[in-house]
């Protein structure tokens, strides 16, 4: 499947969050791709999933839209919640 994303936003989540789209695809390549989960607000955002990926010891969540050519990626989002959760799931199981 292809990956695809706006260059702007990217840019702009390198300068702001010291993170960026090609840091997904390497968590992915490296095994650090945790979970694929739906959207947490569907009212808003039916049509979205999220990757939820371990990058530099820390779990972003990462939404995406996906169809029959590709999927597109949105943000990158660093989240307390998914930390304590999947980092407490690996320690506990």
């Amino acid at each position: 499947m292809k990956f695809e994303w706006d260059e702007a936003k990217n840019s702009v989540l390198k300068k702001t969050r010291n993170v960026c789209f090609e840091d997904v695809l390497v968590a992915m390549s490296e095994d650090r791709l945790l979970d694929v989960v739906p959207h947490h607000n569907q009212e808003r955002y039916a049509h979205q999933k999220l990757f939820i990926v371990k990058i530099r010891a820390y779990v972003y969540y990462v939404p995406f839209v996906e169809d029959d050519e590709k999927i597109f990626l949105k943000n990158i989002i660093p989240s307390r919640k998914y930390q304590k959760y999947y980092t407490q799931e690996k320690s506990n199981g």
